[in-house]
């Protein structure tokens, strides 16, 4: 632990003593010595004041600072262990059923929901705060929606959509907006992207519903790729798909079914062009750019083995001899010294 940190959780333990020490004389629940009250009682007498100050009515009850001190400190212990409960469910349900890694996100994250819930019900009945407390709340929770929370609500509602419906999960492997990246988390407001550079990027859930987005490994790890050759014109064409075949089916990572197909693609500019298709396993982008690479290593080398020519852009220059060509030499231009 961080010694900001401990320094942190030192000062939150101290004030919250001694507001409960506070809170206790105000109430009689502590006796002070005859000397001490008389120096303290007008500093009591006004806490307490304030304390049972009526901040508003809300039919038959009322709410004070003191309600609303109580209801947040008993609020903040709950959701504490609302959380530690949430993460114990998950660990036993893991340890009990076989489940994958997105169903206990979905589990734990309605359990703890549903719990905090529950906390704030119970936090209230406590403290004798009238549930119609709600009826005021909803109008401010509707003006904050007009004013644009209306973004947080719908990124909210869209995570439980992708976790329900999964047309992302965690561990997928997706592109969005030109951005590759490995799903790690789906939150509650976004999803974290792991990028092939060890970047995260947050992405707002309600954009992965409202766009379109390519999941490369929404049924299995299997994708097919390619690499393209061109060679020279009057190389053996069959020769060549011979190497190239020959080439992707050493690979260990290449997959025997489906099989790969060689195919002759183009009569280009420049060269006779060629496109072997093949699928691999890939649980991260890197497997598929490393096999491609592997693939184009071995058929360089199998193609310098059999005297094949890789093409590379020529031009071919025409010219004009409808009349004799002006040909002059000139010398060199003297140095000066």
């Amino acid at each position: 632990m961080s010694k900001i940190s401990r320094t942190k959780r030192i000062w939150t333990i101290s004030v919250i003593i001694l507001l409960v020490f506070v809170i206790l004389v105000a109430l009689g629940s502590i006796q002070l010595p005859e000397e001490v009250v008389e120096i303290v009682e007008p500093v009591i007498a006004a806490f307490t004041r304030i304390w049972n100050t009526r901040l508003m009515s809300i039919g038959d009850g009322f709410v004070t600072p003191g309600q609303i001190v109580i209801a947040m400190f008993i609020l903040s212990i709950g959701l504490v262990l609302v959380r530690r409960l949430a993460a114990e469910a998950k660990k036993r349900l893991l340890s009990r059923f076989a489940l994958d890694v997105n169903a206990m996100m979905l589990i734990e994250r309605t359990v703890y929901y549903a719990l905090v819930a529950i906390v704030i019900l119970l936090a209230l009945d406590i403290v004798n705060i009238p549930l119609t407390i709600f009826t005021f709340l909803g109008g401010a929770v509707a003006i904050a929606l007009g004013f644009g929370g209306q973004a947080l609500l719908g990124n909210f509602i869209s995570g439980f959509i992708l976790m329900i419906e999964k047309p992302i999960k965690i561990g997928d492997l997706i592109e969005f907006q030109g951005t590759y990246g490995k799903v790690t988390e789906i939150g509650a407001r976004c999803t974290t992207l792991r990028t092939p550079d060890n970047l995260s990027i947050l992405v707002p859930n309600s954009q992965l519903i409202e766009n379109a987005l390519t999941n490369w490994t929404l049924s299995d790890f299997m994708v097919r790729t390619s690499v393209t050759v061109g060679v020279a014109y009057g190389s053996p064409t069959r020769q060549v798909a011979d190497l190239i075949m020959k080439a992707v089916t050493e690979h260990d990572s290449v997959q025997k079914r489906p099989e790969p197909v060689v195919l002759f693609t183009d009569f280009g500019d420049n060269s006779l062009g060629f496109r072997v298709h093949f699928w691999v396993h890939m649980k991260n982008f890197m497997d598929r750019l490393k096999v491609e690479s592997d693939v184009r290593f071995r058929i360089d080398d199998l193609f310098r083995e059999a005297g094949i020519t890789i093409s590379f852009p020529q031009r071919d220059v025409h010219l004009d001899t409808l009349k004799p060509l002006d040909i002059r030499l000139l010398k060199d231009a003297p140095q000066e010294k």
